[in-house]
C-alpha cells in the first residue's frame, strides 16, 4: 500500500475542516436544524474527529521524525 504525501501545511487544513464540521454540527443542533438522534448529527460528529484525528497523528509524527533527524537545539 502506498502512502499519500502531503505537505504539512494540508494536514493543518485537514485539522481545520474537522474543526469546522464540529462548528458546524454544533449550530445546526443549537439551531434545532438537527437534533442529537438525527443520523445527520453524528455522521458530521464522526467525521469531524476522524480529520482532527489525522491532523494530530500527522502532526506528532512530523514531530517525532523532526525530533530525530534535526540536531538539538539547547532548552529556553
Amino acid at each position: 500500500m502506498e502512502m499519500i504525501h502531503l505537505s504539512p501545511v494540508a494536514y493543518e487544513i485537514i485539522g481545520v475542516v474537522g474543526f469546522g464540521l464540529y462548528v458546524l454540527d454544533y449550530t445546526l443542533l443549537t439551531l434545532r436544524y438537527t437534533s442529537g438522534h438525527d443520523i445527520k448529527y453524528f455522521v458530521i460528529n464522526l467525521l469531524a474527529a476522524a480529520l482532527i484525528q489525522i491532523f494530530w497523528v500527522v502532526m506528532s509524527l512530523i514531530g517525532i521524525t523532526l525530533r530525530f533527524t534535526r540536531p538539538s537545539h539547547p532548552s529556553f
